[in-house]
């Protein structure tokens, strides 16, 4: 080896390659930690309405550690991510001592049973709310599918004055509705839209007309449907009078 002068000289000059590389990481990562390139400044760069300015202090003392350059930014993200009602966020080093970070807010649009919520897009997450929501019932996996329908029941019921407040599925995949006005529409298991469409196309000329109260509609019929009325189950046929013989 030693009697191999281009030998010798491609090993000296990786050998110092190799050191030159070692001094400049390590240059590099003194500057990174310097007091001059901590992070000085988290700016939420919009508007909050359900996460408060406690919980993202909270996240920031406990789970944003680093300078500028050292921060793990995939860390900081799940950590923001964690908050219940988040559903996104992104996060961007801002030079020379900032982090960015926006946060997208889950938009609630009803209740999952009792346990959970459904945001705008049908999926589920775990929340606190008071505020008052239509309820969906169904099998783990409906909610998206539910909240398709709850759109196109909700367009539909608006020309009537009325609201859908609670819509459930079976397991079978049976549909019902039930109104805010009291009223419960059974749609079955096919033609769930076409049976819909048609009971609020016939409405002001059928049910609408009716001078009574209604608390049940089956839309389970090829031509028609079925209504039941609570007062007649209360009300008694009046005797029938007799003839008088002579």
């Amino acid at each position: 080896m030693w009697d191999k002068p281009a030998l010798m000289n491609t090993l000296a000059n990786a050998l110092h390659a190799i050191a030159t590389l070692l001094v400049l990481t390590a240059v590099a990562v003194y500057v990174a930690r310097l007091p001059a390139f901590s992070l000085r400044e988290v700016r939420i760069g919009n508007e909050l309405k359900h996460v408060t300015r406690e919980q993202v202090e909270d996240v920031v003392r406990r789970e944003v550690r680093g300078g500028f350059f050292t921060l793990n930014l995939a860390a900081a993200r799940a950590a923001f991510e964690r908050l219940p009602w988040v559903r996104g966020v992104n996060v961007r080093r801002q030079w020379p001592t900032r982090l960015d970070v926006v946060l997208e807010e889950h938009v609630p649009m009803a209740r999952w049973g009792g346990a959970a919520l459904v945001n705008t897009y049908g999926e589920v997450f775990q929340a606190a709310y008071d505020g008052e929501l239509p309820v969906f019932v169904g099998p783990e996996g409906a909610a998206r599918e539910i909240a398709i329908q709850y759109r196109y029941f909700q367009r539909s019921l608006a020309a009537m004055g009325e609201t859908p407040v609670q819509v459930q599925v079976t397991p079978r995949r049976a549909w019902q509705v039930k109104l805010q006005g009291g009223l419960t529409l059974e749609l079955g298991r096919e033609n769930i839209e076409a049976r819909f469409a048609r009971f609020v196309a016939l409405h002001s000329r059928t049910i609408g007309r009716l001078e009574r109260r209604i608390d049940y509609v089956d839309l389970r019929y090829a031509n028609g449907f079925a209504v039941r009325i609570p007062e007649l189950r209360h009300e008694k046929a009046e005797p029938k009078r007799g003839r008088r013989t002579g």
